[in-house]
């Protein structure tokens, strides 16, 4: 989460020499060149028909969709902000967890759950002074980023974490390349800018392989909250780097969204505990 906030920073800070679109593949052929030669090294290359699965085809869609309207919104709204909407994450893979794969989720979790969409709805604020049309698509990215978590559940363990790593990688630099075109076409970036590309390169993969690796071998709901550490950073870096303070609206929205995901989570481990009890035949602990 570190990472990945880092390197929304830095698209934010570039941002001002090239569109969204330049973004991705400069910072993404740097990055496939480093996934590539560390899958390499560990020997996690395999044949492109490994991937012909329809939970890596999710995979991809969701992370092109996702990056794009992430990208867009972090653009034009504070860093704190977008990472605060991007936080209902963890909520809506409860959600789709519940609805796809049929996963049982009490009326404590739904409740949660309708909670934090409501903190969303605080930050986003529609109708009212502040509004953004920008929001909407951030909103669009938790959606897109969902998709993408719940897929990587379903990605047979014979492929390796850097095999996917390296397979998003390559996507979502042609999804750049595609787009560049329409947003403007190619600007020549600065030393300074190629720089702070490798540098997001180099932040890229470490993000996506730990995640890729959490969401692979610990549970959805125990790697879950995990990303709300991520709006923390965000509110440290906007504050440093941008001078953005978060407000009223902003900050309340937030709360909701963490304390609900983190009520969400709670109730899950109690649900584990006590199937977990059920199966041994032992009362859960402190019942």
């Amino acid at each position: 989460m570190a990472a990945f906030t880092v390197v929304d920073t830095i698209t934010k800070a570039v941002s001002s020499e090239m569109n969204i679109g330049q973004v991705m593949l400069v910072r993404g052929l740097f990055a496939v060149l480093l996934v590539a030669a560390f899958a390499y090294q560990q020997a996690a290359l395999r044949p492109l028909h490994t991937l012909m699965l329809r939970p890596v085809a999710l995979r991809v869609l969701g992370e092109i969709g996702g990056t794009i309207s992430f990208m867009v919104a972090l653009v034009h709204l504070p860093l704190a902000n977008t990472s605060a909407i991007l936080q209902a994450l963890p909520l809506a893979i409860t959600l789709g967890a519940a609805v796809i794969f049929r996963e049982p989720v009490g009326w404590r979790r739904w409740s949660a759950i309708v909670a934090g969409f409501i903190g969303v709805l605080i930050i986003v604020r529609p109708g009212l002074a502040g509004f953004s049309q920008y929001s909407l698509l951030a909103l669009v990215s938790v959606a897109f980023c969902a998709l993408r978590d719940l897929a990587t559940r379903r990605i047979p363990a014979k492929i390796p974490s850097l095999f996917i790593t390296l397979l998003t990688a390559v996507t979502v630099t042609t999804a750049g390349g595609v787009i560049l075109v329409p947003l403007g076409g190619w600007t020549p970036p600065s030393t300074g800018a190629l720089g702070l590309m490798a540098l997001a390169a180099v932040l890229l993969l470490i993000g996506y392989q730990c995640i890729i690796t959490a969401l692979r071998t610990g549970d959805i709901s125990a790697v879950a909250p995990f990303r709300y550490s991520a709006l923390l950073w965000a509110m440290l870096l906007g504050y440093l780097v941008f001078g953005d303070a978060p407000d009223v609206m902003m900050v309340t929205g937030a709360s909701i969204i963490v304390l609900s995901g983190l009520y969400a989570f709670y109730r899950e481990r109690i649900r584990h505990r006590a199937l977990a009890a059920e199966s041994s035949g032992l009362p859960p602990d402190g019942l």
